[in-house]
């Protein structure tokens, strides 16, 4: 295993902070979008609204597993500098393994929510265009 030292781990806090910003802009206009939903689906219960509200749904959950993934590997980076400080190299290992781990789950997750937010902006283009 590669000897770390302290400032390793601690070069994960830049990058964890802006991806948890970007997730929660993400989660704000999200927000937004489900507060227009809601004055529409009450004026109007049309199919497609449902089908965009489950799909709402979906996506919002995605961006809470996003958050929770990104502050656990804020938490396991900064357990990891604890370790390393402490003197307990492996578990100080370990620990930012696990951040890296986490970190890469919320990236994945984050590729897939893109992926369904594609799709569902092309269900919108493709009814406007016939």
């Amino acid at each position: 295993m590669i000897e770390l030292n302290i400032t390793t781990p601690a070069l994960m806090f830049s990058a964890v902070s802006l991806i948890l910003l970007a997730y929660t802009n993400r989660f704000l206009a999200y927000a937004q979008i489900v507060r227009n939903l809601y004055s529409e689906f009450k004026i109007n219960k049309d199919s497609i609204l449902i089908d965009q509200i489950k799909n709402l749904r979906r996506r919002l959950h995605m961006i809470r597993s996003m958050q929770i993934f990104g502050v656990s590997s804020l938490f396991l980076s900064m357990g990891s500098m604890l370790f390393l400080y402490l003197d307990m190299s492996l578990l100080g290992g370990i620990s930012f393994g696990a951040g890296i781990l986490s970190m890469i789950i919320s990236l994945a997750i984050s590729l897939w929510e893109i992926q369904i937010s594609v799709k569902a902006l092309d269900l919108h283009l493709k009814d406007m265009e016939d």
